[in-house]
């Protein structure tokens, strides 16, 4: 039986299927659906889990190659959510871009996990490496 780092089975199933340059999108709990794409929906209510929790779960069996966000976060949140932002990325190469480019991309990942982030625009596609 799993005892550490990611135990939820549907996701755990999702990131198994992701190969070199895959790329999955972890969102908040307003993102729209797409029906076109898997979705794990981990939300048990607002702010539990985030997307950061789900991101530094992933990490350490992942390996990312770059981080996509849309260029809005930054205008739309204080500085402290900035930060926890930044720390969790380390030294992934990111790329923000307009939210409406963001979404673009959305289509082509292997899936989507859905948790229950209230941060603006903290919505992140991440690619495997």
């Amino acid at each position: 039986m799993l005892q550490t780092g990611i135990i939820n089975p549907h996701v755990l199933d999702l990131v198994a299927r992701i190969r070199h340059t895959n790329t999955l999108v972890i969102c908040d709990w307003a993102f729209p659906f797409w029906p076109e794409i898997e979705t794990v929906d981990i939300s048990l209510c607002r702010g539990i889990p985030t997307v950061l929790d789900v991101l530094d779960l992933l990490k350490p069996n992942f390996k990312i190659g770059r981080i996509w966000q849309a260029e809005e976060f930054l205008t739309t949140n204080p500085p402290e959510t900035l930060k926890r932002f930044s720390d969790s990325f380390g030294s992934i190469p990111l790329t923000r871009e307009a939210h409406i480019q963001f979404k673009k991309r959305v289509p082509d990942a292997i899936g989507l996990i859905r948790t229950g982030d209230p941060t603006a625009y903290g919505n992140i596609i991440v690619e495997s490496e």
